[in-house]
């Protein structure tokens, strides 16, 4: 088969890696692979790993971006791909009007993925409008079947996300040059009980219920450190120096590439976003990790946590219950990450369900190809 993925970017975030996930388990499969996307630091490792990369801005939000539909139609044309797989709203109506205009017989099959819990709208609708639409969650299901009743459930696979379970093991540990040049780079975190939140700085992020916490829990525990990972929004500027002149005790790290390590090091992570998420990856490759997530229990991340760490949930907003939670953690860290379950959110298990779909809606139902199991083992 030849498939075709269209997302924004390839900048990095979890849709990003889905992405260059089921790229690599098509190559390995013997698969020909192309992404669409207007470019990004991902794309050499993309061709690296053996897929075209096809630079193509059809993700600028501007009414003038649907004008690319009639010259994607005859990209589309010339490709012949068996299927079209769109990742992202505005990519996804550039594609559809090209898929829709091509005479039925010389059509790629149109699979659609709902990543997030956009906003209800016809815009949005159109990742709904795929043959087969796949949903990365339960929490990403009920989203459709709420919001868009019009849409046969027939059409719709849930395929969880995964990690990637050989680099996200339970008592992974950094390297001895990765910990020394950590602390040097950050010497008031050396010998800290570290509390992670991982996320840009954006208002969603639970950043303020995220100080709140920490305030409290030093009280009890004055070896706790709280820990921001992530970069800075341009538009959000603001808000990050309201959070820095806010949080004076917490670290803030900006855009890191380690977060792996950072989270192997830390006593637990936390998840506070203000809003349901359709999953939760980063709080999966934590507790995959063996550290103690708390979080609450919404949307995705309110999912893997009953699945995987039921201890982890408490209400949103109750920043107080997330301090109590984190105080046993800290108390009885041994008995916390014995209660980390095991999983199946396995991104080699998401390969292979992605191509046995893309083979189902072929006619190819044998393409559910075992060697996309080597991905991420």
């Amino acid at each position: 088969m030849k498939v075709v993925q269209v997302l924004p970017a390839l900048e990095g975030g979890g849709v990003e890696q889905g992405t260059l996930e089921v790229a690599q388990a098509l190559v390995a499969a013997g698969h020909e692979s192309l992404v669409v996307s207007r470019g990004g630091r991902l794309v050499g490792q993309l061709e690296r790993a053996g897929s075209r990369h096809v630079a193509w801005d059809i993700g600028r939000k501007h009414p003038s971006t649907l004008l690319a539909a009639r010259r994607f139609r005859r990209w589309l044309a010339s490709e012949r791909p068996a299927i079209l797989h769109v990742r992202s709203r505005l990519p996804a109506w550039v594609s559809w009007l090209a898929w829709r205009g091509m005479p039925e017989g010389e059509r790629p099959r149109f699979v659609t993925t709902v990543h997030g819990l956009y906003s209800v709208s016809r815009y949005s609708g159109v990742m709904t409008r795929g043959e087969r639409v796949i949903v990365v969650s339960d929490t990403a299901r009920q989203y459709v079947e709420d919001n868009y009743p019009g849409v046969d459930l027939a059409r719709v696979e849930r395929i969880f996300r995964g990690v990637d379970r050989a680099r996200f093991r339970r008592g992974f540990r950094p390297g001895e040059d990765w910990l020394a040049k950590w602390r040097s780079d950050f010497p008031a975190c050396d010998g800290k009980a570290l509390v992670v939140l991982p996320g840009r700085l954006t208002r969603l992020k639970g950043h303020h219920d995220f100080i709140d916490v920490i305030e409290r829990l030093r009280q009890k525990h004055p070896n706790v450190t709280g820990l921001v990972v992530g970069g800075i929004d341009p538009r959000h500027r603001s808000y990050a120096r309201e959070l820095r002149e806010r949080g004076k005790g917490i670290v803030f790290t900006g855009h890191r590439n380690d977060l792996r390590e950072i989270m192997a090091i830390s006593a637990a992570v936390l998840s506070l976003s203000q809003k349901p998420e359709s999953f939760g990856r980063t709080v999966l490759e934590a507790l995959s990790l063996g550290i103690p997530v708390v979080g609450y229990q919404h949307g995705g991340v309110g999912e893997i946590l009953g699945h995987v760490f039921p201890g982890g949930r408490v209400a949103v907003g109750d920043t107080d219950a997330v301090a109590d939670q984190l105080d046993n953690i800290l108390g009885n860290p041994d008995s916390a990450s014995r209660a980390i379950r095991d999983h199946d959110f396995d991104v080699a298990k998401m390969c292979r369900e992605t191509l046995a779909l893309y083979g189902e809606i072929c006619g190819q139902p044998s393409t559910a190809i075992s060697s996309a199991a080597s991905i991420g083992s």
